[in-house]
């Protein structure tokens, strides 16, 4: 008779522990819910582009834009080929067939095939080709915008898309001065708002500003400094992450994107921050990336989504190896994919990005590089908010 309640307790004590084991599976589970995020998803497709013709070989792969049929344009520059092997090559080399650099503005179509290429200096002197180039963007109108980085390097050029020159915009061959109207210092990158009207330049390597040009006439309308302030020529030293943030732009001003609704995002890239402003210049927000990164920093260059909202803003982090996927409006990182390596889905020094219609990120890298990678739009799914999901290699069906 005894054996009965010791056993109805041990039953109840079964239900109880089973119990609570199913509140905290729920509760776990109700948490991880609440912490997953839907994102769009990419996954990398290793045979884009198509082998270059004619023994070619990129150089930094310092820029990339997409004009409206989709066909990727990328820049890279010659002169930064390897002179201990990647150098000693082309024509008049006598070591081998392989390899020489290929032209300096080269044109994909979504296919990933070759169909077009251009650049280098002028054959009758009405251009100056920069030392260094550096980004490239294709303007609403389908012309091809290129800045450049080296020394002297104070203007910016405009072509069409298949090369003919059309503009340059400054005067070359001048030096650091972030109030000048008549020249930029070491260009990093040209974006323009919805309409292609007005260009937005980030000046740069050299000036710590952001200028906003008329796309037709070259006319310099307005610039600004971090915060909107009036912009300073002043070394601010290196990045200190336990000191408050700078009020002048550290640099390089590495991006100033334009956006549907009217902003402007530029990359401060060597504070770890992108600022946000009206496109009058007037101060809006900021947000930190990767925040304690030293050196070349983390806000190297970013897109958005093509959605008419551009929900999402895609952010090319070159130190880190990866690629940020923020809220736009919200400024809050989702998660991030990439990791450090030359295998397909890596990266090594990611430079450029930008997207196409269909929602697929095409990147450039510098360094050693030297390549262009396109990662497939997917779709949307959910992920663990802050969670980085490396290579995204293609699934096997």
């Amino acid at each position: 008779m005894k054996a009965k309640p010791f056993l109805a307790l041990t039953l109840l004590a079964v239900i109880l522990a089973l119990a609570a084991s199913e509140a905290l599976m729920r509760e776990k589970a109700e948490t991880m819910q609440s912490s997953m995020v839907e994102v769009p998803l990419f996954e990398v497709d290793p045979f884009w582009p198509k082998p270059l013709p004619n023994h070619w070989l990129l150089g930094n792969a310092i820029g990339v834009g997409i004009d409206s049929r989709d066909h990727v344009f990328i820049v890279h520059r010659r002169q930064s080929l390897n002179p201990g092997n990647e150098g000693n090559v082309g024509e008049g080399q006598p070591d081998a067939e392989c390899c020489e650099a290929a032209p300096n503005v080269l044109e994909f179509d979504p296919e990933g095939n070759l169909v077009g290429s251009f650049g280098g200096p002028s054959n009758n002197d009405d251009y100056t080709w920069p030392a260094s180039n550096h980004g490239l963007q294709v303007d609403p109108k389908d012309n091809i915008w290129i800045g450049g980085n080296g020394q002297g390097d104070s203007h910016v050029l405009k072509f069409t898309r298949d090369g003919r020159f059309l503009m340059q915009v400054g005067e070359p061959g001048q030096g650091v001065d972030s109030n000048s109207t008549t020249h930029f210092s070491r260009v990093t990158k040209v974006s323009f708002d919805q309409n292609g009207d007005e260009a937005f330049i980030g000046d740069g390597y050299g000036n710590k500003r952001v200028v906003v040009v008329d796309s037709d006439s070259g006319e310099f309308l307005r610039y600004w400094g971090a915060y909107g302030n009036r912009p300073e020529d002043v070394d601010l030293g290196a990045f200190d992450p336990d000191a408050p943030p700078a009020q002048q732009f550290r640099g390089p001003v590495h991006c100033a994107e334009p956006s549907n609704d009217g902003l402007v995002y530029v990359c401060d890239r060597t504070s770890n921050r992108v600022q946000v402003f009206e496109q009058d210049g007037t101060y809006v927000n900021e947000v930190f990336v990767e925040p304690r990164t030293r050196s070349a920093g983390s806000t190297w260059e970013i897109a958005f989504s093509p959605d008419e909202e551009q929900r999402f803003m895609y952010l090319a982090d070159g130190l880190n190896r990866k690629i940020h996927v923020l809220d736009r409006k919200a400024l809050e990182v989702l998660y991030s994919f990439g990791d450090g390596g030359r295998q397909p889905g890596q990266f090594y020094g990611v430079h450029s990005i930008e997207t196409d219609s269909k929602g697929n990120i095409y990147t450039t890298e510098t360094w050693e590089g030297k390549r262009l990678q396109k990662f497939v739009y997917r779709g949307m799914g959910r992920v663990e908010k802050g969670s980085n999901l490396a290579e995204l290699w293609p699934t096997q069906d």
